[in-house]
């Protein structure tokens, strides 16, 4: 059974920024938006901020144990790269025990991975098809040993791009931690249908997320899986503030790279984020992030993504001004979201 209840109860869920607050203050944050109605957790495995501004890159995996304790709802990085800092068997046991602890609450999301957070090693960073490929074949690991670790049988692999010697997870949960694979292209989306238990995208137009949805539904048709069964799950940034000067001077300073019309994937170091921080303009954000201290304008964009057959979407506004906009959204915008 999917950790994405339906039910319009379970619609919204907080997006935790560890990019942006000290570990303790993103558990108690969480907590509060769950006391006023939102419903599960995200939280990504960075290693460093976006930009020095942000301040802060926790280990992800230590605060969703925490958030665990605090909340009752789901949780999952939203994501992590099971494929550089971390061979996939890692991971895999990080996700089985987390699903240990807390049945039926943890999903993992997984990505191809960012220069951000993974060149330091001072490895070889490859292109976005190689980054793809084994982003791919660290699932298939995954889920071999999920499965094979339930069964009471060690798994063992030698692929393309990676090679483990027979071995198993020894704690496990009664029902293996659903994989969301995060991707905003058609090709990916594909293969996420086919090889992954569900999606993860972005806020984007809805043209692209109809196509996107088009190919995930390929693909899972294509491996015999119902798509209407899988998880679709998104991510949505905005800045609301009481009035527009604060909501912009937000994204503007908190989260310029919601303004960046460019791949970031091979970008190395926050501060290099910085300097290309220096030419966003409030221009840039159109289509992008709505920045409004209008709640009525946040529930209908929202909505868009809502009709669209979202299982979840997870919000994150971007300002520190966080419990201000857990109580406003609280009160005009979470009772006003229906499922289609």
């Amino acid at each position: 059974m999917s950790v994405f209840k339906t039910g319009p109860e379970g619609l919204i869920g907080y997006a935790v920024m560890l990019e942006q607050f000290h570990p303790t203050d993103c558990v108690d944050l969480t907590a509060y938006a769950e006391s006023k109605g939102f419903n599960g957790a995200m939280a990504a495995d960075h290693f460093q901020p976006w930009v020095p501004q942000q301040g802060q890159s926790a280990f992800v995996w230590n605060v969703l144990t925490a958030i665990g304790e605090r909340t009752k709802g789901d949780m999952g990085p939203g994501v992590t790269t099971p494929t550089f800092r971390w061979h996939p068997a890692m991971v895999a046991q990080a996700s089985a025990t987390l699903a240990a602890m807390y049945p039926g609450r943890h999903w993992l999301g997984v990505g191809a991975g960012e220069a951000l957070n993974e060149s330091f090693l001072a490895q070889y960073w490859p292109d976005a098809g190689e980054r793809s490929a084994r982003m791919f074949e660290a699932v298939e690991i995954i889920k071999k040993l999920f499965e094979n670790s339930l069964a009471g049988k060690d798994t063992k692999h030698k692929g393309e791009h990676y090679k483990m010697e027979a071995t198993r997870l020894w704690t496990m949960p009664e029902t293996p931690p659903e994989i969301l694979v995060a991707t905003a292209g058609p090709i990916n989306s594909k293969k996420t249908g086919k090889f992954a238990d569900g999606i993860i995208t972005v806020g984007a137009p809805l043209e692209k997320i109809e196509m996107l949805f088009g190919k995930f539904y390929e693909g899972a048709r294509e491996a015999g899986k119902d798509p209407d069964k899988m998880p679709k799950v998104l991510q949505l940034h905005l800045s609301w503030a009481p009035t527009y000067e604060e909501a912009l001077a937000n994204a503007m300073t908190e989260w310029p790279n919601g303004g960046m019309k460019f791949p970031k994937a091979d970008i190395r170091s926050p501060f290099d984020f910085e300097q290309m921080a220096k030419l966003v303009r409030p221009e840039d954000f159109k289509g992008r992030m709505v920045i409004s201290p209008d709640p009525d304008e946040h529930l209908q964009y929202i909505q868009k993504f809502a009709n669209f057959g979202f299982d979840r979407i997870y919000l994150h506004n971007v300002g520190r001004n966080q419990r201000e906009w857990i109580d406003v959204f609280a009160e005009k915008v979470l009772p006003n979201l229906k499922r289609p």
